[in-house]
């Protein structure tokens, strides 16, 4: 499970006094030498202005000579006669008859281009606000420090948050990365060793990782949604426990709840108590898990049947692989589960030893058939069904191959 933080700041619009009131006219064509001038516009509070225009004036503002817009970078550039003008911003939505800053004395000189910003942070025109929002300013500046603070820190997180996400994918490929490392004719206990020893520093990797970030952050249930799951890679049973505890805990009292952490958490106490035989709350922990974040309920109740798979409870593996079939009719590896889980239940005949299959047992199997003709247990399938001497159904030509 990947999931990013974001951070939006929106910054404060101030109604900035007016200079001085001027009359609008057409620009004025270049005649003779000209130079040019561009620069940057940054508001009080030290944020760029993306929109307005700098004109140039040689009244004081009144009128405007060269008008020049202001791009979305905060930049204005543009070519004028030679003199000396006084340089005006005006926002988008200030008045035709107003502007917003002025700069006196900028000369134009014939062939150069010449840098000229408007940075409205500087302690002259500060100066001339009211005293209302000089104070506002204050308090601005000193939220923006804190988010831009924030911000620094959350660009960490998500670097983490991805570094995370990339040990997690090599810990599920340490297979292959193990007989990679030691070759195809390495010993199987080698290549089993190599495979838990790459595991183990990935998951490593992540716990140290998201310790650290959950200090940094503590309110992210996202965080800590990774760290439980690196916990129990590692098999921190007790603490993943207690780390997928505080998710939900964050996300009972979070203005937006998000069903992902809600669901990976849930998921997570499902596998730790399914790994330490505790069915009953396997199964709570599981449901709940597929209730809060429906659009992954059917991986949820799958990867409840493998984990009761692995950990060899067949009558619990069939259950939760027909939860599994329910929240998706069209998973295959579902149906397998169900038989596989069924089988071990299989019975025989006391006068014919004929054995005797679970209600439920071949339809299951055949249905994997059905839905994977060539999957990866197909041959094992065929040759259970062929045991109980039941037909194998081979009518089904959908081409399904790669699924299983």
């Amino acid at each position: 499970m990947k999931r990013t933080i974001s951070l939006w700041l929106g910054l404060l619009a101030f109604a900035l006094i007016p200079a001085l009131a001027q009359t609008p006219a057409a620009p004025t064509a270049l005649k003779g030498p000209t130079g040019k001038i561009h620069g940057h516009v940054t508001g009080p509070e030290g944020a760029t202005r993306s929109s307005g225009s700098v004109s140039l004036s040689t009244d004081g503002g009144h009128t405007n000579k060269f008008t020049f817009p202001v791009n979305a970078n905060g930049d204005y550039a543009g070519e004028a006669n030679v003199g000396t003008y006084t340089v005006v911003y005006r926002a988008a939505d200030t008045p035709p008859d107003k502007f917003v800053d002025s700069i006196d004395g900028v000369k134009i000189v014939a062939g150069q281009d010449l840098l000229q910003d408007d940075d409205m942070s500087r302690k002259e025109f500060i100066d001339k606000l009211p005293a209302d929002q000089q104070k506002a300013l204050v308090e601005l500046r000193k939220h923006n420090a804190e988010a831009l603070q924030a911000n620094e820190i959350i660009k960490h997180l998500n670097a983490d948050l991805k570094q995370a996400l990339q040990d997690f994918t090599d810990a599920n490929n340490a297979h292959d990365a193990a007989v990679q490392a030691l070759g195809a004719t390495a010993a199987k206990a080698d290549v089993e060793a190599k495979e838990n020893e790459i595991r183990t520093a990935k998951y490593t990797e992540v716990e140290t990782l998201m310790l650290k970030d959950t200090g940094a952050k503590p309110d992210a249930s996202v965080l800590w949604a990774q760290l439980g799951q690196a916990q129990l890679g590692l098999k921190k049973y007790d603490t993943a426990e207690a780390t997928y505890k505080k998710v939900l805990d964050l996300e009972a009292t979070s203005k937006k709840p998000n069903p992902q952490a809600q669901g990976a958490a849930n998921s997570g106490l499902g596998e730790i108590y399914a790994r330490t035989g505790k069915v009953p709350e396997a199964n709570a922990a599981y449901d709940a898990a597929a209730k809060i974040n429906p659009p992954a309920a059917g991986t949820y109740l799958k990867n409840e049947a493998v984990i009761f798979y692995q950990e060899h409870n067949p009558d619990a593996q069939a259950a939760a692989a027909d939860k599994a079939i329910l929240a998706d009719p069209t998973s295959a590896i579902a149906y397998y589960l169900k038989g596989n889980g069924l089988v071990a239940n299989t019975t025989a005949d006391p006068v014919t030893n004929k054995l005797i299959p679970p209600a439920g047992c071949i339809e299951a199997y055949q249905k994997y058939l059905d839905l994977a003709p060539t999957g990866i247990y197909a041959s094992e399938v065929k040759a259970i069904i062929a045991s109980f001497s039941a037909k194998v159904d081979t009518t089904y030509k959908a081409p399904k191959s790669g699924k299983k």
